[in-house]
């Protein structure tokens, strides 16, 4: 895992123009479009506000719809957990969990009035031609360990002086390898609470803790001294210290999301459940022993529920999509303990997996990317227990890692009645696909019902606040080197180049485009 004073900036490759294809939910055969990159490595703060300007990741493909020309606008949404307080069916969905582990008592009637467990929201992700077409691209020009080892030892020569005048532009300033080097953001990303102008939210320090929260978590800890067992039971998150989750109800207050999910179980039980986090990395121990148990889990899911064809969900499929990622792993002194990067959330059922969460853990969020799971538990609806467990689990990271406060599931489509569901967490936000400030959900639905394509910011002088400024100063890897894309272009007779590079910065906004590399051959 990656020290935080020692990271490697993002390194992506932009593909020119927007791609047309067969939409995952209109079933449109070209009436999909969204612009995309590949991300042959990123940092978790990169892709943090990449999704905080509507970006989305399907492996190591990152895309961002055309929202005002895709025939199905997808707008990202997060939950806001530490608000959060199920529903009735939520909570009926919780109790029907706790009745089969306790008893092995399965509901009677069918769950049609349950939200969809999700899809596969990536369109792209369901367009297995496209990522193989991108795949068999991006394999040529894969960049191998020598080429990150040339990144390493430029960000080595940015302190020296150079005799050529060029090359004092050559590389990033001191200014920017302080910023790479301690992961620190060049300005606050809108989903945190913003800080001083002209600061940035510096995570490499402890986050300012307000007397009150210190003082309720003293009461937790006392708590959970006098209670060790209890409301914990049936939970095991690895690399993770107890939860300091709140204190039980009193009986004329209503249930926390936690007593209704951590309530105990007799010893008696019928079934034995857990849960753990497990890094997406090879080399993992656990990873790598429950790969083939995943797998089979994962064909079945596919098979059963999307109707996918066995070519289609191979181990090639599985692993592009669910366990590849640019993510690199980070763990910071405050950051939360498992630290940062891709996660498999698996559920454990008397000793066999029969659902796998896919996660990322991001410096203010976890980020939802797929959900796959056993058919014969559908009656479990383990699509949305997955969803609260998720829910929780972030209200767990925030106990230590107070900016971490938000749960993003992924992209909310208005136009899809299959896609609707995820509007019923509340409360909610979805993000202004022009000036990318997030906008509680209740304020955008009747803008949506009478137009697909919206912006919800309601100021009409309201622009994108990061949007691209100083495209010279957009960072390009070129030929073993950094340099600004000022200096770049200089060296290029191409004219269309500029388009192509002024489009990912528009796209990327002003802060990922000086941060990130844009490799360039």
């Amino acid at each position: 895992m990656a020290s935080w004073a020692a990271l490697s900036p993002s390194i992506v490759e932009y593909f020119e123009g927007e791609d047309f294809y067969r939409c995952g939910y209109c079933k449109n055969e070209s009436g999909s479009r969204s612009n995309g990159m590949w991300a042959h490595s990123m940092t978790v703060q990169d892709y943090q506000d990449l999704i905080d300007r509507g970006w989305r990741r399907s492996g190591k493909y990152v895309y961002k719809p055309v929202m005002n020309q895709t025939c199905c606008p997808q707008y990202t949404i997060r939950c806001r957990p530490l608000q959060f307080q199920p529903s009735k069916s939520h909570k009926k969905v919780l109790k029907k969990m706790l009745k089969f582990l306790a008893k092995g008592e399965i509901s009677k009637g069918n769950c049609e009035d349950e939200p969809m467990e999700p899809t596969m929201e990536d369109a792209v992700a369901s367009d297995f031609a496209l990522i193989n077409k991108l795949d068999i691209q991006c394999d040529l020009k894969m960049l191998g360990d020598d080429l990150k080892e040339s990144v390493k030892s430029e960000e080595k020569k940015k302190g020296k002086s150079s005799e050529r005048e060029e090359s004092n532009e050559l590389i990033q300033s001191q200014d920017m390898e302080e910023k790479l080097d301690s992961g620190e953001p060049s300005h606050s990303v809108k989903v945190h609470t913003a800080p001083q102008p002209g600061k940035g939210a510096d995570l490499s320090k402890p986050p300012c803790r307000k007397a009150k929260e210190i003082r309720k978590e003293r009461k937790r800890l006392k708590l959970m001294q006098q209670n060790p067992g209890g409301e914990l039971e049936g939970f095991q998150v690895r690399c993770q210290p107890p939860s300091l989750f709140p204190p039980k109800a009193k009986s004329n207050q209503p249930k926390s999301l936690e007593d209704l999910i951590f309530e105990s179980l007799p010893e008696s039980a019928s079934h034995k459940f857990e849960v753990r986090l497990v890094p997406v990395s090879f080399e993992d121990p656990e990873f790598k022993s429950s790969f083939s148990q995943s797998f089979s889990l994962y064909v079945k899911y596919q098979m059963a529920i999307h109707q996918d064809p066995p070519d289609e969900c191979g181990k090639t499929e599985f692993t592009r999509f669910l366990c590849s990622s640019p993510l690199e792993a980070e763990n910071p002194p405050y950051g939360p303990d498992c630290g940062y990067g891709s996660f498999h959330q698996q559920y454990w059922l008397d000793g066999k997996i029969i659902a796998v969460g896919v996660i990322d853990v991001l410096p203010y969020c976890v980020s939802s990317v797929y959900l796959y799971y056993d058919p014969d538990y559908s009656f479990l609806s383990l699509g949305v227990y997955s969803a609260l467990r998720e829910i929780a689990f972030t209200r767990q990271l925030h106990e230590k890692t107070p900016q971490l406060s938000y749960y993003y599931m992924g992209f909310y489509i208005h136009s899809c009645p299959k896609m609707k569901y995820k509007g019923q967490y509340r409360p909610s936000d979805l993000l202004c696909p022009e000036t990318y400030v997030w906008v509680p959900i209740e304020q955008c639905l009747p803008s949506l019902e009478n137009s697909k394509y919206c912006r919800f910011n309601q100021d009409p002088e309201a622009v994108d606040e990061d949007r691209s400024k100083e495209p010279d100063r957009l960072q390009v890897f070129y030929k073993k080197a950094i340099m600004p894309y000022g200096v770049y272009k200089k060296q290029q007779r191409d004219p269309s180049e500029e388009a192509a590079v002024l489009q990912y910065a528009s796209l990327v906004g002003q802060t990922c485009s000086e941060r990130m590399l844009l490799f360039r051959n």
